[in-house]
């Protein structure tokens, strides 16, 4: 069943509608997505290590701030996914917080490194 959202139709089967209220429904998504080696999977949740220290930061608040990173996240930092953007930006939440990160400068984590 295809589903419109304002002028785009999505037509996937794994968009499926889930109650929150009596009187309102919410569309839950199931967000998955391959890197560009199409191997490796990335999924909310998904643990990754910093590679290269990114030279800004972009907090992933609903004001985000955008400073030069001096040392904060550095290479081998470990955090998660914790959400999608556009153009491959995700949200990775470290323990200094969560920031807007570009694809490039992270991996997934493999736990048998």
């Amino acid at each position: 069943m295809p589903v419109h959202l304002g002028a785009t139709t999505i037509l996937s089967p794994k968009l499926q509608w889930s109650p929150l209220h009596k009187q309102s429904r919410a569309l839950s998504l199931v967000t998955r997505c391959e890197s560009s080696s199409g191997d490796i999977k990335l999924q909310i949740g998904s643990p990754v290590i910093i590679v290269e220290a990114p030279p800004t930061l972009k907090t992933a608040a609903s004001m985000p701030s955008l400073r030069v990173n001096s040392g904060e996240v550095k290479a081998g930092d470990v955090g998660r996914i914790v959400a999608r953007k556009p153009k491959d930006v995700w949200a990775v939440r470290l323990a200094i917080g969560t920031y807007l990160m570009d694809g490039k400068h992270f991996k997934p984590l493999d736990v048998h490194e």
